[in-house]
């Protein structure tokens, strides 16, 4: 089977874009598998998302593509990216005290559905160790207080530089982070919210649900900024509920919005599918 590679581009909206882009991977003896574009009217901004391959009997030389594209992107003032479609993504997750993120990512990377690569998962509690270290993962212990999360912080971009990590997963992660590191990890880092934002904040987001007589359970997954649950949105899931509900039934059916949201959301990542769009997000999935 044919090694794909994925070339994702945006750049000011102007005419001969794609016509620029297919042409000069025809010329380097590449197959065009797949092409996604998108025109924003709004801000002025084109977005595209090319899967190819080398055409059989040509010399697969990644190099020389990247070195010759860069002449065309600096032409239309493109900000590109050209990655293997093969090499799983470096991703670091953050968890607390509850598993079911946590477990069904595991899961789904067991299964083939993820292309990712865990570097460690770090903690605020000891509780989900087992679990980590079962999977044969790094799990690193961080306890965050308010005198020590200045601290822990530094820790934690030290092990992202250090294991290469290209991805933060906040996996029911119940700390808020600061201005900086959200700042630091900006379009890299994503964090599920336990509803269809904007919703319930705060303890107990379910019981809040209940007491309210809601009829739509959901879960955001969004790119962390220093705006609590306001970044830019990449995935949401609902389900309908109604009064026969209880909050532990409620509960059930957030983790399982929650699981579904957030994994939907590392898939398109990790696939290179999203762009960031100002405080939108497009995503070709």
């Amino acid at each position: 089977m044919s090694q794909n590679y994925i070339l994702t581009v945006s750049c000011p909206a102007t005419s001969g874009i794609v016509a620029a882009v297919t042409s000069y991977l025809a010329a380097s003896h590449c197959y065009i598998g797949e092409l996604a574009q998108f025109d924003d009217e709004t801000s002025g901004t084109f977005f595209m998302r090319a899967v190819f391959r080398f055409n059989e009997g040509a010399k697969a030389d990644l190099d020389r593509v990247r070195h010759e594209f860069s002449s065309i992107a600096n032409d239309f003032s493109m900000q590109w990216k050209l990655t293997n479609a093969s090499e799983p993504m470096k991703v670091l997750l953050m968890v607390s005290k509850f598993d079911h993120c946590l477990a069904d990512l595991l899961y789904r990377l067991h299964k083939g559905e993820l292309r990712i690569r865990i570097t460690a998962v770090v903690s605020n509690h000891l509780d989900l160790r087992p679990m980590v270290e079962r999977e044969g993962i790094r799990f690193v212990y961080l306890p965050v207080t308010p005198e020590t999360k200045a601290r822990q912080e530094a820790d934690l971009l030290h092990i992202v530089e250090e294991t290469g990590t290209e991805l933060v997963v906040l996996a029911r992660y119940m700390q808020i982070l600061s201005n900086d590191l959200c700042t630091k990890l900006a379009g890299r880092a994503i964090n599920i919210h336990h509803s269809f934002l904007p919703g319930f904040k705060g303890a107990r987001p379910y019981h809040q649900a209940f007491d309210r007589g809601v009829k739509l359970i959901g879960a955001t997954a969004h790119y962390v900024t220093s705006d609590l649950d306001e970044g830019p949105i990449i995935e949401q899931e609902v389900q309908r509920v109604d009064h026969v509900l209880k909050p532990d039934d409620l509960v059930a059916i957030g983790r399982d919005t929650e699981t579904v949201a957030l994994s939907r959301a590392v898939k398109y990542h990790t696939e290179h599918r999203v762009f960031l769009n100002q405080h939108r997000t497009v995503i070709f999935r």
